[in-house]
C-alpha cells in the first residue's frame, strides 16, 4: 500500500485515539503497533473491566478494539456496559471465532464491526474510514 494513502487516513480532520482491549499479548502488540502505523494514538488494556474503568476515569477513545475471550470481564460484557454508559465509540469487535452463533452474539452486544483475528491495516484502514464518515 502506498505510503500517500496511509498518510491520508493517518492525518484525519481531528484527532483519532483508539484503545486496545485484549488480553493476548501478541494481539495487544500486532494492534498497536498497526495502530502506530496509521498514526493513531493508542492505549492498551487487558480486559473488559480495565475498558470500563478507562473511561469512568474520563478518558474517551474514537475507536475501541474488543476482544471476545478475556478474563475477568469478556468483550461481550464490555461492550454491553460500555453502551449502557452511553459510550457511542466505534466498537471493533477482533475474535478468533468464525462460528456465526458466537459472532451473532458479539455483534448484538452492541459492535459497530467485526473482524477475524488476525487484524490488518487494511482492515483498520476501513474502520478508520468510515468513522470519518460518519463524523
Amino acid at each position: 500500500m502506498p505510503t500517500s494513502q496511509l498518510h491520508g487516513v493517518s492525518s484525519p480532520k481531528s484527532k483519532v485515539t483508539a484503545l486496545v482491549v485484549d488480553d493476548d499479548k501478541v494481539s495487544q502488540m500486532i494492534h498497536h503497533k498497526l495502530l502506530n502505523i496509521l498514526g493513531i494514538e493508542n492505549d492498551v488494556v487487558e480486559n473488559g473491566k480495565e475498558a470500563v474503568d478507562i473511561h469512568l476515569s474520563g478518558k474517551k477513545f474514537n475507536l475501541i478494539l474488543m476482544d471476545r475471550d478475556m478474563p475477568v470481564m469478556n468483550g461481550i460484557e464490555a461492550t454491553k456496559k460500555l453502551r449502557d454508559m452511553g459510550i457511542r465509540s466505534t466498537i471493533a469487535g477482533v475474535s478468533s471465532h468464525s462460528f456465526s452463533k458466537e459472532k451473532q452474539e458479539f455483534i448484538e452486544a452492541g459492535l459497530d464491526v467485526y473482524y477475524e483475528k488476525p487484524l490488518s491495516v487494511a482492515k483498520l484502514l476501513s474502520v478508520v474510514s468510515n468513522m470519518e464518515q460518519k463524523g
